[in-house]
């Protein structure tokens, strides 16, 4: 299995990040973009934070791919709707590409 690492921040407010970790709750996230992530190849996924910047690890099987996820949530009208919902709590890192959301982070030491 591969893992990715992506960062993207949240807006610096407190009662939009606890908004955003209410969103996120066991039971909260929709099952239309939980099933989306599964379909994809994503087996497993954690989202951490510290202070507003949020640290995401996509654990996937051999057959996702980054740019098949994409298109297959820009086919998907709940995916939409979700991802529209989420950009009232996020703010794209400065140095993300246009149209990138979360950043690939590039690992600089492994024991």
């Amino acid at each position: 299995m591969k893992k990715h690492y992506l960062a993207l921040d949240l807006q610096d407010d407190p009662e939009l990040i606890a908004q955003y970790k209410e969103y996120h709750a066991p039971g909260n996230v929709w099952p239309e973009v939980l099933q989306s992530l599964r379909d994809s190849g994503v087996v497993d996924m954690e989202i951490h934070l510290t202070g507003n910047r949020l640290f995401m690890v996509l654990e996937v099987d051999d057959t996702f791919d980054m740019e098949r996820k994409a298109r297959m949530d820009a086919d998907n009208h709940k995916v939409q709707e979700w991802e529209e919902l989420m950009m009232k709590f996020q703010k794209l890192l400065p140095w993300a590409q246009d149209g990138q959301k979360w950043v690939p982070m590039e690992r600089v030491f492994k024991l």
